[in-house]
């Protein structure tokens, strides 16, 4: 029955046209000073910042945002800089916005539910060469333009802008923040909760897409210091380290903290009977104001309630360096199936990728459980509060992977979903098999589960994120190519060595897809422009087939000539397994480069007795649309 929809696939003829694969042209550039041709970046590469100086406050009373946001920004370019472009992500709750208009009937997770006014500006101004300027915005949509009275020179001038605004908190902020009631008080989850700046670069300019729901983020890199005021028997969980604990935690939990810091087992902050309880806040009426920081980071966001437990947990860093991991939920989801060992995912994600891929550089984290079903953001991480077991694990790691795609290797969201969703999706999976020997690894076949998917694709994963068709592509279709470069083109080593390299040549830097495929090609001695092609540009498909087995002048004794067809579009290296009558077993390996000449291609077999069957992908590690025709069977 599973495999009824794939023998509708079944062909005879082939698809396979080898000019296309192998295409000369694929790189439609040469390297330059700005990205070089080995997928560096160039001696002249260059990228503007943006550091933040916020304060603001929750007005619970009417489910409002206020504060103040003051951005110092950098024009490193080598442009003079006429206009400045911010984002204003809020405006997409607005009953106007891109993204409802454009908004299936149907709905989606990442649907307007319910409309906000948006962004309320009250002023902006700017101060440049120590004279302030007030200006008045032009707003279009999810974008905020400052039109400046003078120019911003090239190669690092300064300019300091200052806006004054306020947002109503969306219940459901398209899966991304919003806010949810639970029996002890609500729980915020905020995030685009400041104007933040359009990232201007060498390959678009000014980044101005809007944001549409779908698409996420693409932000600059600098320092964030920011104050929460919120009324006095709220936590506060945020992005970086927390400056004044003196001022919003007791000594009690001060203490705890200090001994969760020491510890590889989960201290409790705040415990189950203690929230709520008079003695657990360091003043019962007003407000507190919590102060956090957070160095060399793209974005900060922010959790607040009444009903948080709060547990902690020692990340132990290669560096020598150690951390916290920390969880904050509601008694709702209390159990060890739920968020009771939660810090504990954290704090395993986030040791395996530091000791894997690149050292995490910041001291704290947080997973918070609320309203979103899964979003990430640096140092903080939201998941829902009703997903437990594998699910929730499977969510956590996810999640904190994205501190490493897209917020150290700082890509472009909004266009390439690929490059972060896919490359962390990808070491998603070696951090659930290395977690506590494998307890949520998923057994079944990446590829077999992932072919139907690829039978309907109607579009490359090089489309935008708004008008995908199969979404989920984005995360699963790039691992499973990343899987099948890693164990069967290039092998683990010499892939793990480039993926590295590339890593660390585009940490806190803005990396283009042609800066992975190049660096990918270059620290793993390989042209595998052909890979990329089909996996990245294309919607082709697999099916490779044994179409026949001869014994050498019919003598079994003097082996077999077996012939392959590919049939598919898609060119992928072959691996057959020849089992003997004699249950003597042997396995074949052919490089991609066979089917540089066509889709047919015959190779000798040392076999020296009778064959029982030819099998082609004996493991499936590929998403073979036929499989059908993999077995060949001697009579």
């Amino acid at each position: 029955m599973c495999m009824l929809p794939f023998y509708s696939m079944a062909q005879t003829k082939s698809s396979y046209n080898p000019l296309q694969v192998f295409d000369p042209s694929f790189f439609t550039h040469n390297g330059n000073e700005l990205r070089s041709a080995n997928g560096a970046p160039g001696p002249k590469y260059w990228q503007n910042s943006a550091s933040y100086v916020i304060s603001a406050a929750l007005i619970e009373k009417d489910t409002l945002v206020k504060g103040d946001v003051s951005i110092n920004y950098t024009n490193n370019s080598p442009d003079t800089l006429n206009y400045l472009w911010l984002q204003v992500d809020q405006n997409l709750f607005r009953a106007d916005s891109r993204g409802t208009a454009a908004t299936p009937v149907t709905g989606g997770r990442f649907d307007v539910k319910k409309y906000t006014k948006g962004y309320q500006i009250a002023s902006v101004s700017v101060t440049y060469m120590g004279k302030t300027y007030r200006v008045e915005p032009v707003i279009s949509d999810t974008r905020m333009e400052i039109r400046l009275p003078f120019a911003v020179k090239p190669h690092g001038d300064q300019i300091n802008i200052k806006v004054n605004y306020s947002f109503f908190i969306p219940e459901h902020g398209a899966d991304r923040m919003g806010r949810l009631a639970t029996k002890q008080g609500t729980i915020y989850q905020l995030a685009q909760w400041y104007p933040r700046m359009c990232v201007y670069d060498d390959v678009e300019g000014w980044n101005t897409l809007p944001y549409m729901g779908e698409g996420e983020f693409y932000c600059e890199y600098g320092d964030y210091d920011y104050f929460i005021t919120v009324p006095s028997d709220m936590i506060v969980a945020g992005s970086g380290d927390l400056q004044n604990p003196q001022q919003v935690l007791t000594g009690t939990q001060i203490k705890r903290l200090a001994d969760a810091g020491k510890s590889d087992s989960t201290v409790s902050i705040i415990s189950r009977r203690e929230v709520g309880a008079p003695g657990s806040r360091p003043k019962q009426q007003g407000t507190l104001t919590w102060h956090y920081k957070m160095h060399n980071t793209r974005d900060v966001s922010w959790s607040t309630s009444r009903s948080f437990i709060w547990d902690a947990a020692r990340i132990n860093l290669p560096s020598g360096k150690g951390g916290l991991a920390m969880a904050v939920y509601p008694a709702e989801s209390v159990g060890r199936e739920r968020y009771s060992r939660a810090a504990q995912y954290l704090k395993h994600s986030i040791e395996f990728y530091s000791n894997s891929y690149f050292v995490y550089p910041w001291h704290s984290a947080f997973v918070v459980a609320g309203v979103a079903l899964g979003m990430e953001y640096p140092g903080i991480v939201f998941c829902s509060y009703e997903i437990k077991n594998d699910d929730l694990w499977r969510d956590v790691t996810h999640e904190i992977g994205h501190n490493w795609f897209p917020m150290i290797v700082g890509s472009n969201e909004r266009r390439f979903m690929w490059m972060d969703e896919g490359l962390n999706t990808f070491i998603n999976g070696y951090s659930t098999a290395a977690f506590n020997h494998g307890e949520y690894v998923d057994t079944s076949s990446a590829a077999i589960g992932i072919t139907r998917s690829l039978l309907k694709e109607k579009a490359p994963l090089m489309t935008a994120p708004e008008v995908m068709t199969e979404g989920g592509l984005y995360y699963y279709k790039t691992a499973l190519a990343l899987n099948i470069l890693r164990n069967e083109v290039l092998g683990p080593d010499r892939f793990d060595y480039a993926f590295n390299i590339y890593i660390k040549r585009w940490a806190y830097k803005h990396p283009q897809p042609d800066d992975f495929f190049r660096t990918m090609n270059d620290a793993a001695g390989d042209n595998l422009n052909w890979f990329w092609k089909e996996w990245f540009y294309t919607t082709w498909n697999v099916d490779q087939a044994v179409t026949d087995v001869k014994y050498i002048n019919n003598d079994p004794s003097q082996g077999a000539l077996i012939s392959i067809e590919n049939l598919g579009e898609m060119a992928l290296p072959v691996t057959l397994k020849v089992t003997g009558q004699n249950g003597y077993v042997q396995l074949i390996k052919l490089p991609v480069e066979v089917w540089q000449r066509g889709a047919k291609w015959t190779l000798r077999c040392n076999s020296t007795t009778k064959i029982a069957s030819v099998i082609i992908d004996p493991d499936r590690r590929f998403p073979d649309t036929d499989r059908s025709n993999n077995v060949y069977k001697m009579p």
